[in-house]
């Protein structure tokens, strides 16, 4: 069944070189580089050469020499350890009642055990960096091909590229194996965009296609220097050749940035302009900066708050002491004669020196413990992530990873997730789902197109309409063809009658591929120049013109000619930029037929075409030559000279692309919605795109009013429509000031990255309150630092928000690292924002669970365990402070033996709801404050009595807030009880000639054989735990017949009403 197209373009269909280059101050700074290809500098003497980065790539944060010190400053930054640092620093000092011991061991662990973490993660980035500068490349030195490491490329070196190769620095496009010096590359892991994009070489050094050729360029590049603009570049390159120096303008249809990846082409040469972190993806990488979780910042306030009750019972001590010694039987019993040092020294200082020792006795209400076990349960929590098959993906063999556990409980507080669409949300995969012929719908059924109520077993037999629509689908496009063979691509009619199964096909969008692979099932095939039916011998068809797509014409256009010499055009675009332009066939139909299409969030195309007269299509192609060659005003012509060929069209039908959504998508953005958080979609890709990718992954509903920011010129306009945007919003909330809540118009928000520019320029305060009375924001064309400074913007704004920023590709390297937590997607764009982030998982789907049962598991055990230890310490202090009695054995293993195990199994296992429970009930989410338990309340074995019952009823008062219990939860329980009873059994009945005083020593013996003394302990741990037993009772009876569900009874009788202590707020 016909037709062709010549692959290869006319000279007057291609991008035209600019033969005319404006003065160089016009568009180049004066702060520019000097590139001299393959390094070949002026030899005269007075040529300095400049200096540029290297091809490091470096995502670490430490190095074997700074180690030490920069994570020593880091760690004493905190207030806790440089609390610690001080206490150690007093209990140096003689005269002190502890053992330095107390507070430089632990601070000492604590300190150890952070560096060894945080050292052990940034070995990882380590790892990952080396992989990337080890990777081998090919340079041109010395007349030769010279395999060499990334990182060892320079600014000048000559890069040979091979297909599907990333490009290892920012080059300069000098040649490839086309005769044309054209190649076309990817840049899926840069701006999220999976369309293929041409480049272009300069004619004189497009023919340097071997070593030789390049050896002997004689060639220099001035450019700007680097900058973070993806899409900018103004350089020039001089090309001398027999003497005659010959300049060319360079822009960035001539520059192939890093990262992305070469396509269709067997290999290009370059030349290096910028290097490792001045090349544009690592500009657009964020600074990296030490993330702190909202639990360490409440620490910080609680340790705050304690050293206030510290200072406050230390200083009371120090008065009292005083008062009781000022009768002179107490001041200087018999016992203890003061000597006549003592008798004259300073008062001021006995006072100082008093408060002192009160104060390192009383440290321990501030424990160092807290830091430890906090670290150990982050760290060993992070496991269980990686653990779990829930997030395991089979298809790819990979398992969720954690990258850094300091951010675990982050993950139960999130109010914003930022998502990347093109590799996160989707799979950058498109499939043909449906078209309109002639007013008829059609399906595609086993590689046939069959009729809208019609089977596959109808009789076949295409009519000319579905032939010509089929043709039109097969021509209109810019499609590239592989085959994967070293000779090139040779005849296409060579594979006219059994195609290569390498034959691969490359398209400048998505669509496009989509559909030319779709009308390859039907039976019609693009080869490249020509289209083959199994039925009928393949047929030529020859390429005249191309009318290039632009946003705002919304479609593009090829000019034909037939085998039988009739010039014809074919048309597809947006319907709303073709519909218009037709005058003959099913408009109304077709009409009908796109809308039925966009409603199953399919991306919609309408095809047409117009036959020309000889006549006519000698005025077409004199326009169209006038217009590519102006040299001035060349896009307006251009744009006046499309339109008038493509009017007058014969309306053929309409395709329906599916752009295919991970799996689960939807599910995953409803459970997030119903969780209380906000999704925004930031990527990209084009408007119309995106826009429609939103509403088939329910990001956006059907019967949302969609408000658009778009194509804002000026700060005046762009200000003008934000204020129509509140207006419109505050009119549909709010009609008679009566209209319930619950039926409010939800509201949409499309943000382009122009506009978002203008509107963050001044009017970011309107700008912020448009965007949070919208339930769903998407802001489309953004620039990777674009999409850091929306996040930023959110995490800034005063009511400080939890965000999330998740994604695949390097440019959500930025996003990605300014979030509070940052996931990475293992996808299809390389490693970058993995490396990155903070957690990675194989699917978007994936994150639902990672939330909304990891996440809340985590909050609520670093909640409870943080305030435990307070509890704990408060209790451990009060007798202290009544009775002023110390062993510095048992002061420094309450915290580290007595009582650390049982938290740490708990802030381990603890479930308050079951998994299951929480994903499928996502609003509980929201009820995650944990309970809260603030219980307050002269001789050895009185003090031994005390210490006693204190380590039993702190144990025991866990074990009354344990839900979900385990052997682990049993053994370490009732294990630390027997433990601490067998520990003072043994170290009070040995009399140990290493220690200097033996004040203990039979004392628990005595206690444990008095009858009086079990029968205390027995009292007072009852006593203690009544008040949490009758609060338990008194929940369960009083308040059971308020709660609506039976899981809010089981939160609230957790204690959930109490305020939490991360975030302040009451649920």
């Amino acid at each position: 069944m016909t037709v062709a197209e010549c692959s290869a373009f006319p000279s007057d269909s291609r991008i035209l070189q600019r033969t005319v280059l404006p003065k160089l101050c016009d568009s180049i700074t004066s702060d520019t580089r000097t590139v001299y290809i393959a390094n070949k500098f002026p030899q005269h003497g007075h040529y300095i050469p400049q200096r540029f980065a290297d091809n490091r790539i470096i995502s670490s944060k430490y190095t074997i020499w700074n180690f030490i010190p920069k994570n020593l400053f880091e760690q004493f930054r905190r207030i806790a350890n440089f609390y610690f640092l001080i206490i150690f620093l007093v209990q140096v000092s003689p005269d002190t009642p502890t053992s330095p011991i107390t507070s430089g061991l632990p601070l000492f662990f604590v300190i150890t055990v952070t560096a060894i973490k945080q050292g052990y993660e940034d070995w990882l980035r380590h790892k990952a960096d080396n992989e990337v500068n080890g990777a081998p490349v090919f340079v041109v030195r010395s007349g030769s091909l010279v395999q060499t490491r990334s990182k060892n490329i320079r600014v000048g070196d000559i890069v040979r590229v091979a297909k599907d190769e990333t490009f290892p620095a920012d080059l300069v496009l000098l040649s490839s194996d086309r005769a044309e010096g054209t190649c076309h590359i990817t840049t899926t892991s840069l701006d999220g965009e999976t369309n293929l994009k041409t480049h272009y070489s300069v004619p004189e050094t497009a023919v340097s296609q071997s070593v030789s050729r390049l050896e002997s360029l004689q060639a220099v590049v001035e450019c700007q220097q680097p900058e973070a603009d993806l899409y900018r570049f103004v350089g020039r390159i001089t090309v001398t050749q027999q003497g005659e120096e010959i300049v060319r303008p360079l822009g960035p249809e001539n520059l192939l940035l890093r990262g992305a990846r070469l396509k269709n082409t067997k290999e290009i040469f370059g030349v290096a302009v910028y290097t490792g972190m001045e090349s544009k993806m690592a500009l657009n990488y964020k600074c990296k900066s030490q993330k702190r979780s909202a639990v360490e910042k409440s620490m910080n306030t609680f340790l705050i708050i304690y050293l206030g009750i510290l200072l406050f019972e230390a200083i009371l001590s120090t008065i009292l002491k005083y008062a009781w010694q000022a009768e002179n039987k107490w001041d200087e019993p018999f016992y203890n004669q003061k000597t006549d040092q003592e008798r004259n020294s300073s008062q001021i200082l006995k006072f100082i020196s008093d408060f002192l020792a009160f104060l390192v006795l009383y440290n321990f209400i501030i424990p160092i413990s807290l830091y430890v076990t906090v670290e150990m349960q982050k760290f060993l929590g992070s496991f269980f992530i990686g653990w779990d098959l829930d997030l395991y993906h089979e298809e790819s063999d990979q398992k969720a990873q954690v990258n850094t556990s300091d951010l675990n409980e982050e993950l139960g507080q999130v109010e914003y997730v930022f998502t990347d669409k093109t590799g996160t949300l989707t799979e950058n995969e498109m499939q043909f789902r449906e078209c309109s012929i002639n007013g008829i719908k059609y399906q595609e059924i086993n590689g046939k197109l069959i009729p809208e109520g019609m089977t596959e077993d109808s009789p076949d037999g295409a009519n000319k309409e579905e032939e010509l629509f089929l043709k039109a689908v097969s021509l209109c496009h810019t499609v590239q063809i592989s085959y994967d063979q070293t000779d090139g691509p040779g005849d296409p009619f060579s594979h006219a009658n059994g195609f290569s199964p390498q034959m691969e096909y490359y398209a400048s969008s998505p669509d496009e591929k989509a559909l030319v692979e779709a009308t390859k099932r039907m039976g019609v095939t693009f080869i490249g120049s020509c289209l083959f039916n199994s039925c009928v011998s393949a047929r030529r068809y020859k390429l005249l013109h191309v009318l290039e797509f632009d946003a705002d014409r919304r479609r593009m256009s090829v000019i034909l000619q037939k085998p039988s010499g009739e010039k014809v055009l074919f048309t597809k675009g947006a319907e709303s930029a073709v519909l218009p332009y037709s005058t003959s066939g099913e408009i109304d139909k077709t009409r009908v037929h796109v809308d039925e299409f966009a409603l199953k969030g399919l991306r919609t195309l309408v095809v047409a075409c117009r036959h020309f007269s000889a006549d006519e299509y000698q005025e077409v192609d004199r326009r169209l030559h006038e217009a590519r060659t102006a040299l001035q005003q060349r896009e307006e012509r251009l744009v006046e000279v499309f339109n008038f060929i493509e009017k007058d069209l014969e309306l053929l039908g309409a395709t329906g692309v599916e752009d295919k959504l991970q799996d689960k998508v939807q599910e995953t953005i409803e459970s997030l919605r119903l969780a209380g958080i906000k999704v925004w979609v930031l990527t990209g890709d084009k408007h119309e795109t995106a826009v429609s990718v939103s509403l088939s992954c329910g990001h956006f509903h059907r019967t949302m009013n969609i408000l658009e920011l778009v194509k804002q010129k000026s700060d005046s306009e762009c200000a003008e429509q934000l204020r129509r945007l509140a207006r419109r919003y505050n009119t549909s909330a709010h009609p008679f000031c009566e209209t319930p809540k619950d039926h409010v118009i939800q509201h949409g928000l499309v943000v382009d990255g122009a506009s978002l520019s203008l509107a963050l320029r001044e009017h970011e305060k309107l700008f912020m309150e448009v965007c949070k009375n919208c339930s769903a924001v998407l802001c489309c064309r953004m620039a990777p630092l674009q999409k850091a400074k929306v996040v930023r913007l959110l995490k800034t704004s005063p009511e400080k928000p939890i965000t999330l920023a998740i994604g695949d590709g390097a440019n959500d390297v930025s996003m990605i690292q300014e979030a509070h937590v940052g996931i990475g997607i293992m996808g299809k764009e390389g490693r970058q924002a993995v490396r990155n982030s903070d957690y990675a998982i194989a699917r978007f789907k994936f994150l639902a669970k990672l939330l909304l049962v990891h996440g809340h598991f985590y909050y609520i055990r670093i909640a409870t365990l943080v305030q435990y230890f307070f509890y704990k310490n408060v209790c451990f202090i009060t007798p202290q402070f009544l009775y002023q009695f110390f062993c510095f054995v048992y002061l420094t293993l309450y915290n580290i033996c007595f009582t650390s195990l049982p938290i740490l199994v708990y802030s381990l296992f603890e479930q308050l709801v079951h998994p299951h429970v929480l994903q499928s009930k996502p609003a509980l989410y929201r009820y995650r404050d944990p309970s809260a338990a603030h219980t307050m309340f002269g001789n050895w074995t009185f003090g031994t009595l005390v210490f006693t019952v204190m380590v039993i009823t702190v144990t025991l008062k866990l074990a009354l807030e344990t839900h979900f219990w385990t052997w682990m939860n049993h053994f370490v329980t009732w294990g630390s009880i027997a433990f601490y009873f067998i520990f003072s059994l043994f170290y009070g009945g040995i009399i140990w000639p290493f220690l200097h005083t033996q004040d203990m020593y039979f004392v628990f013996v005595q206690l444990l054989s008095s009858g009086s003394a079990w029968f205390a302990i027995f009292i007072i741990v009852i006593t203690c735990l009544f008040p949490d037993v009758i609060k338990k009772v008194f929940y369960r009876h009083l308040i059971h017949r308020t709660v609506k569900h039976p899981l809010q009874l089981t939160l609230i009788m957790s204690g959930l009403t109490m305020r939490c202590i991360l975030t302040g707020r009451i649920f």
